[in-house]
C-alpha cells in the first residue's frame, strides 16, 4: 500500500524536527566553499573522506539487518560508499572510519538513520551539478543513483511511512536527530 507522502505524520515530524540538525551537518567546510562559490578538490577530497568514514560502516551495520528489512527496501542497491572510493581513487584501508555510529539495532533506530543517509542522496544531485560548473571530477558518490534517486526516495520515504507506528515515530525521529549529531560532529572532527 503507498502512503502519500504529504501526509506521512512521521515524514512530517522528520522533516520539521531534524532541520537545525540538518543545518548544522552543512556548516562543514566542504559546504561553505560550495555556498561561497568556491569549491575545491582539496576540500571535495576531504569531504569525500570523512563521508567515507562513516558511510562505510554505517552500510556494513545496515546489511546485518538486511533480512529483517526485507527486499522492498534494496539495501544492496542504496550503498554508495564504494562511489567515494572510485571518486578518490584510493584504497579503503587509507580512510579513517568514524568510531562511533548511532545506535541501529532496532526498527526505530534504523529508519532514523537511514532518513538521514537516503535523504543525503537528494542534496547530493544539487552539489554534483556546482561541482560539475567548478570544473570538480569528485561527482560519483554525490550523484547518488542518477535518474533512479527520486524513484529510491519515493519509495523509501512510502516504506518508512508505512513501517512507522504511533508508538514508534518518536524513536525515528529521535534516531534521525541523533545520527544528523553524529555525523556533524565527525564531519567537524580534525
Amino acid at each position: 500500500m503507498s502512503v502519500p507522502l504529504a501526509i506521512s505524520p512521521v515524514l512530517a515530524r522528520l522533516r520539521a524536527e531534524t532541520r537545525p540538525y540538518h543545518d548544522a551537518v552543512e556548516q562543514n567546510e566542504f559546504n561553505q566553499a560550495l555556498t561561497a562559490g568556491t569549491p575545491s578538490h582539496a576540500a571535495t577530497a576531504r569531504f569525500l573522506s570523512k563521508m567515507y568514514g562513516f558511510l562505510q560502516p554505517f552500510e556494513t551495520a545496515l546489511a546485518q539487518h538486511a533480512d529483517a528489512l526485507g527486499p522492498a527496501w534494496e539495501l544492496a542497491a542504496r550503498r554508495r560508499a564504494h562511489l567515494i572510493l572510485l571518486d578518490l581513487q584510493v584504497p579503503a584501508a587509507s580512510l579513517p572510519l568514524c568510531p562511533v555510529l548511532p545506535p541501529l539495532a532496532t526498527l526505530p533506530e534504523l529508519l532514523g538513520a537511514m532518513y538521514v543517509l537516503e535523504g543525503s542522496t537528494l542534496g547530493g544531485q544539487v552539489l554534483a551539478r556546482q561541482l560539475a560548473k567548478a570544473g570538480i571530477d569528485l561527482r560519483r558518490y554525490f550523484t547518488g543513483y542518477g535518474e533512479l534517486t527520486g524513484p529510491r526516495w519515493k519509495t523509501f520515504c512510502q516504506l518508512l511511512a508505512a513501517a512507522a507506528t504511533p508508538a514508534n515515530e518518536t524513536k525515528i525521529v529521535e534516531s534521525a536527530i541523533h545520527t544528523f549529531q553524529q555525523l556533524a560532529a565527525w564531519l567537524a572532527r580534525p
